[in-house]
């Protein structure tokens, strides 16, 4: 079979429009449709119960041996037995992207939380996206291997994630060299755990990104915009049976859910991607606006026609590589900041 062409992206001079306000690709359209028409159907239909959702993520791991990460990226497992230390918290796992100039010359770090609607997925999963964002940014990406419901409910997601800030805190990494990013419902966590820092007092980061972050964890926005969305892979419907085994008997009373409600004091700049297609782009307007409305840095891109994560497919759409070069050019200007403003006070 003969591989279809990229789409190569038009010129400044022929489009001088942004390049997530530009038509979708020809490649676009046809990975979309596909979805639409071959996985879409399956997603809508996935129950809400343990034992299919273990199942799910046995099969999407399995799959996820085929996405082999580039050779210009070394990935190395991250165990912390914690035994340097007396605090009472969750050794860190997971694992380590980098490439060897920026392991020899990084100052700062990205700490990627991948997405999997908090049951399915893993580090391994999304190297795609962590691999690119090492290379483009020449910054190490810790990737941690956080608890999935429906065994370990919300908030223990989030307090590993909060482990695994500590961890590079605690290693020398200045906070204004990190960099928090997530997609789905890694975006939500990423969203959670910049909130936890504002909150606790804990060093503020360089900058937040998202991908398609998963905001509104009731779905009812969600629910909502697929009455008129056509997105070619997110069910609202499947999604909003998942998330009551996210949360568990507690519910969706934690206000650390609720992002939308959020004070957001003196947040970090944060850049959000989210495709135009997909229903939760209601959600991520939302956030943005919150943000912008607490007086924060906030830049949202809705990338025209793209579906849910399509950054992970930046080895096929060309939008898709576009965004992670936006997300690099959004990483060095938030890191370079941090650097000068940290030099500044010393």
């Amino acid at each position: 079979m003969t591989p279809l062409p990229l789409s190569a992206p038009p010129t400044p001079e022929a489009d001088p429009r942004k390049p997530h306000e530009r038509r979708p690709s020809a490649r676009s359209l046809l990975v979309t449709g596909a979805l639409r028409l071959g996985a879409r159907p399956f997603i809508h239909l996935v129950p809400g119960h343990a034992r299919t959702l273990r199942t799910a993520r046995t099969t999407v791991d399995a799959a996820s041996l085929l996405m082999r990460p580039t050779s210009r990226v070394h990935i190395r497992p991250l165990v912390d037995p914690r035994v340097e230390t007396d605090r009472a918290e969750r050794p860190v796992a997971g694992e380590w992207v980098v490439t060897r100039e920026g392991e020899r010359t990084a100052s700062g770090a990205i700490l990627y939380l991948h997405g999997g609607a908090y049951v399915v997925c893993s580090p391994r999963t999304h190297r795609p996206i962590t691999s690119r964002l090492a290379l483009d940014t020449g910054l190490p990406v810790l990737v941690p291997r956080y608890r999935l419901a429906p065994e370990n409910p919300f908030p223990a997601p989030l307090e590993d994630a909060v482990a695994a800030y500590r961890w590079l805190l605690d290693r020398g990494v200045p906070a204004s060299g990190i960099v928090i990013a997530g997609d789905s419902a890694g975006g939500h966590l990423a969203a959670a755990l910049t909130g936890e820092i504002l909150r606790t007092g804990l060093p503020r980061p360089a900058g937040t990104v998202l991908f398609s972050p998963w905001v509104d964890l009731t779905c009812e926005m969600s629910t909502r915009a697929q009455r008129r969305a056509r997105d070619p892979y997110i069910s609202a419907y499947a999604a909003r049976r998942v998330a009551r085994l996210v949360v568990g008997p507690a519910g969706f009373d934690d206000p650390r859910l609720a992002l939308l409600a959020s004070p957001w004091t003196d947040a970090p700049p944060i850049l959000i991607q989210v495709g135009g297609a997909e229903v939760l782009r209601p959600e991520a307007e939302a956030l943005a606006e919150a943000l912008t409305r607490a007086g924060n840095d906030c830049e949202l891109q809705v990338w025209k026609g793209q579906m849910h994560v399509f950054q992970i497919l930046n080895r096929v759409l060309p939008e898709a590589s576009a965004a992670m070069r936006e997300t690099a050019r959004f990483v060095r200007r938030v890191v370079a900041a941090g650097t000068t403003a940290t030099e500044a006070v010393a």
